[in-house]
């Protein structure tokens, strides 16, 4: 099986930062969080997509 060199380096990176915080997504996320706010970079919080009620509608199948 072919594997990606990129892809493996990734999950040892975040296999060797779950196991620095013992698995707990908590503190985890709380590290992420601090990481993020002392980037300094903007951060944005786009609201929800809205779904159409077009997209609901049953359709006819096809004769």
């Amino acid at each position: 099986m072919w594997q990606d060199e990129i892809v493996e380096e990734i999950h040892r990176i975040r296999e060797a930062h779950a196991k620095s915080f013992n698995y707990d997504l908590r503190a985890m996320f709380a590290d992420w969080q601090k990481k993020q706010n002392a980037s300094g970079r903007k951060v944005v919080t786009l609201p929800p997509k809205t779904i159409s009620n077009k997209t609901l509608e049953p359709t006819t199948p096809k004769k």
